[in-house]
């Protein structure tokens, strides 16, 4: 069985069809330190894009990480903090708001705003939110399918990289029947999710997981045994060999603890200045304080001695 969206989403995928087929040249980006959904949902499209003879830049303020350079496409990524050129629209995928994306210069263009997270600013000329998609991946899967565009293997690749990273492997609340219909699908079209799977978790490096370690052996739990804070400094990292692109996932690790529910994650930025995320798991929702993203925070000595 095919899952449909629902009217209201067919109506903005109805929307967003239109404009892409009435244009020609299209930049894509997404947010800041691109994951697993910021990457695969804009390689998806892209190859969805191109496939129907559109000409599509897609440009990143910074790299991906090193797990998903070995997808279709990802190395061509040009990385830059600023666009100029003649583009008919922009599309901007998994991102809360504009400055988030890093680049300046996009405000001058016509911009198509898709993405799932509570705080979206709605600043595209189209936007389309959906806080029940899993990923951004599975709303670029319904836009490719709306364009008429099959289902190849470079895309259903992203697709299913997109669903992977940002579901925690099938760990997150949001997944639905739906997630997995479109997985099955990305599965039909030739995907291999072992190999999928092996590349995203499983190519670590040493200082990777000495760093892991450090923060990890330093975690504060509060009193009730359901708060759990980590923190990261620049000297942390450099004594473990690691690097500020070995974080992402870092944050996940306490609740795999059957108690802690809530993790507060304190990490150096500039020196006196902390950047704080949080996740939680169960019925404890910090989506009204995620909306922040990256707070910038000033704490005092503690923190910067590693304790948060």
């Amino acid at each position: 069985m095919t899952l449909s969206a629902t009217r209201t989403d067919q109506e903005h995928l109805q929307q967003i069809r239109d404009e892409v087929l009435r244009r020609q040249r299209f930049l894509l980006t997404s947010h800041l330190k691109p994951d697993g959904d910021s990457i695969g949902s804009q390689m998806a499209m892209a190859y969805a894009l191109r496939a129907l003879g559109k000409d599509v830049r897609v440009v990143n303020c910074d790299p991906a990480l090193p797990a998903l350079q070995t997808f279709p496409g990802v190395s061509e990524i040009e990385i830059a903090d600023h666009v100029e050129g003649d583009y008919d629209a922009v599309i901007v995928m998994e991102c809360s708001d504009l400055a988030r994306t890093g680049v300046s210069g996009l405000e001058r263009y016509f911009i198509v705003n898709v993405d799932h997270h509570p705080g979206n600013a709605m600043y595209g000329a189209v936007n389309w939110f959906d806080a029940g998609a899993a990923a951004c991946g599975e709303m670029v899967f319904d836009v490719i399918g709306c364009l008429g565009v099959p289902l190849t293997r470079e895309i259903a690749t992203h697709i299913y990289v997109a669903i992977l990273t940002d579901t925690g492997s099938f760990h997150h609340s949001g997944i639905s029947p739906r997630t997995f219909d479109i997985c099955r699908q990305t599965l039909e079209a030739g995907i291999d999710p072992v190999a999928i799977a092996r590349s995203v978790f499983d190519t670590n490096s040493i200082g990777r997981l000495r760093l892991f370690g450090a923060v990890l052996g330093a975690v504060e739990i509060d009193a009730s045994g359901r708060l759990a804070a980590i923190c990261l400094n620049r000297a942390m990292a450099r004594a473990s060999g690691g690097t500020y692109d070995d974080i992402e996932g870092l944050i996940n690790m306490p609740l795999t603890v059957k108690e802690i529910q809530v993790v507060v994650f304190f990490k150096e930025w500039e020196p006196n200045e902390y950047r704080v995320s949080l996740r939680s798991k169960g019925s404890i929702d910090v989506g009204g304080f995620d909306e922040w993203h990256h707070l910038q925070a000033h704490v005092g000595e503690a923190a910067k001695d590693g304790a948060p």
